[in-house]
């Protein structure tokens, strides 16, 4: 007797929806896209009980007639696609034919629609899969699908649900992923009678963002501004210096307005964000991609949340070049202060000493003082700090014979440009500054740290890392395809301070290595070192890979937080920051200046109502 038999369509629907219906935020996945497919303006989402014990999402859509309601439940039935060729362009969120048949073989299932044009339209109940009832139906034009009694015919998949809290909290991301990506639709969420969030349409994307995660997340946001890479474009919000998070539930991105996870996008974000953020920390993001459909497969996922790339490579080089060119253009301080320019006004106190706000028994320096670098700082400085520097002063009245008016472009200028006072330093490490917004503090030690990395960076993008030859060469064994990664990456390593030559089959003769670094096991140093080249995107992006040396190095050889800086020093580091790409974070991720508002102050102090 034959040993292999045809399943029943009942228990293959059954086996299906084990793949598209996980819980029920997959099933309103599902019923939203159907809805956006259809051109819905406005799509409902209501839940009771975490959605196991109802599910339904409305919908003012194109609706369908009786013959494709009731074609629609059937399995592999679609409108999306009629040749092979229709599989490798694919425009629409849903295609398969797998979804609504999936769905109403676990739950008491409901479709009610109606055209638009038409007198009455049609509403068909399904109860685990079996065909229940088929009538007309005069509610408005658009769709209406319910899923009551999620699993109640699978006890074994309810089983696994979570709590209806766990369960809602699913429910909820997905519905922001969505409302995110179709901004240009109104979305509202029901929750237990109670509306959670009613989204008006809107063509402005940040309004949308700030409607689902308020103002003070929305607020740190930094606009990615839209570019085009190699075919593929890129635009969006990210989180700006000192914003981020402890997993990936804020990473959200989009390719095609289809909410997705991509390891390619992920290496590119990496990438994009190299020394902004502290280690095991994640990016907040709300970042879309635009591209041809048939330069990925979202058809490797039964619910196409993955997708695949044809060219990965460009998708990371893409996202990582528009994340860095945001970063570097950012001009927020990380709680939201927006200086006009990038160059600021360093405002030194009046002419008179300031009451130092540490334990020092000497002052800080007066600001008319000349310039003697402290022997502790002499050699961590910049070199440009070893000049005399002369402080901003307030200027005296000018007397009436000598009031000429100002050049047009150089009073413009000075207008724009935000001034700090440095008030004075607490602990010997946190400076304080008045801003026009409020306070401003400063991490003399983070500072310096990014001051100094930047400049040790742009030496090794010049001329290379200084490296140290070996007494003793080492013979570093790889696998064939780390072989031919090496030799393809020799140059680029030998600027980082790296000097390999090929040594017989698969293996590399480690003639010198970096000055700075410090360990025991260079072998297992250099076999991190191909791990991390097998993450980058292009050769010349094995540049970044001196960047972790560097940024070790920097911390070594930075101002520490017991060493007492003198006013000119502290003027001169704070112009220093503000010079770099990125002076808002030091090489770890850390922010080197922080705000608080003269409004957050003031509520502190009573003056304004929390």
């Amino acid at each position: 007797m034959s040993k292999i038999r045809i399943l029943t369509d009942s228990l293959a629907s059954q086996v299906a929806a084990g793949e598209v219906v996980e819980r029920p935020a997959a099933v309103i996945r599902e019923l939203v896209e159907n809805s956006l497919d259809a051109g819905a303006r406005h799509v409902t989402v209501e839940v009771q009980r975490g959605g196991t014990a109802l599910i339904r999402v409305t919908d003012d859509g194109c609706g369908m007639e009786r013959e494709d309601a009731l074609l629609c439940i059937e399995r592999h039935a679609t409108s999306k696609i009629r040749t092979k060729e229709d599989l490798a362009a694919i425009q629409t969120f849903g295609f398969r034919g797998e979804a609504l048949p999936s769905i109403a073989s676990v739950c008491r299932f409901r479709l009610a629609t109606r055209e638009s044009h038409a007198l009455s339209g049609t509403e068909v109940e399904i109860n685990g899969g079996k065909l229940s009832a088929v009538k007309d139906y005069g509610g408005n034009h658009g769709t209406v699908i319910e899923a009551r009694s999620l699993f109640y015919n699978v006890p074994a998949r309810r089983k696994f649900l979570r709590t209806e809290a766990t369960e809602y909290a699913h429910i909820e991301q997905q519905f922001r992923m969505h409302a995110i990506a179709h901004p240009e639709a109104a979305f509202t969420l029901i929750r237990d009678g109670a509306v959670a969030f009613h989204l008006p349409a809107t063509s402005d994307l940040l309004a949308r963002i700030r409607g689902l995660v308020g103002e003070e997340l929305s607020s740190r946001l930094i606009e990615v501004k839209r570019q085009s890479h190699l075919g593929i474009d890129v635009w969006g919000f990210i989180g700006g210096p000192g914003l981020s998070r402890s997993s990936r539930q804020q990473q959200l991105t989009f390719l095609n307005g289809r909410p997705i996870e991509s390891p390619a996008i992920n290496y590119g974000l990496r990438e994009g964000f190299h020394t902004t953020l502290m280690k095991g920390q994640y990016p907040v993001t709300f970042l879309f991609l635009e591209m041809e459909p048939q330069a990925f497969d979202i058809n490797v996922h039964p619910a196409k949340k993955e997708v695949r790339f044809h060219d990965g490579f460009s998708v990371r080089d893409a996202v990582s070049r528009a994340i860095s060119q945001a970063l570097s253009s950012a001009s927020k301080l990380p709680v939201g202060h927006t200086p006009s320019s990038p160059r600021l006004a360093v405002q030194a106190p009046p002419q008179q000493p300031v009451l130092a706000l540490h334990s020092s028994p000497e002052p800080i320096a007066r600001a008319a003082s000349p310039y003697v670098p402290t022997p502790v700082l002499a050699a961590r400085m910049p070199e440009r700090v070893a000049a005399q520097i002369s402080p901003v002063l307030p200027a005296p009245a000018p007397s009436a014979e000598a009031q000429v008016a100002p050049e047009p472009e150089v009073q413009e200028a000075k207008l724009k440009m935000p001034s700090f006072r440095i008030i004075g330093v607490v602990h010997k490490l946190y400076v304080l500054m008045e801003s026009p917004e409020g306070l401003v503090l400063m991490d003399q030690h983070a500072a310096h740290e990014r001051v100094n990395f930047e400049k040790m960076r742009r030496a090794m993008e010049k001329g290379g890392v200084p490296s140290q030859r070996l007494l003793m060469p080492l013979m570093l064994q790889t696998s064939p395809r780390d072989a031919d990664l090496l030799k393809r990456n020799l140059e680029p390593l030998a600027r980082l301070g790296i000097e390999a030559e090929p040594f017989g089959p698969n293996t590399f003769k480690i003639e010198a290595l970096p000055t700075f670094l410090k360990t025991d096991d260079p072998l297992a140093w250099l076999d991190q070192v191909i791990e991390e080249l097998q993450s980058l995107s292009s050769k010349t992006s094995a540049l970044r890979l001196g960047e972790d040396m560097i940024a070790t190095t920097v911390c070594r050889h930075s101002v520490k937080a017991n060493d007492a800086l003198a006013m000119p020093e502290l003027m001169a580091l704070l112009e220093d920051l503000f010079d770099c790409e990125m002076p808002y974070c030091c090489p770890h991720g850390r922010p080197t200046l922080i705000q608080m508002s003269l409004n957050e102050l003031e509520k502190k102090f009573g003056r304004q109502a929390p």
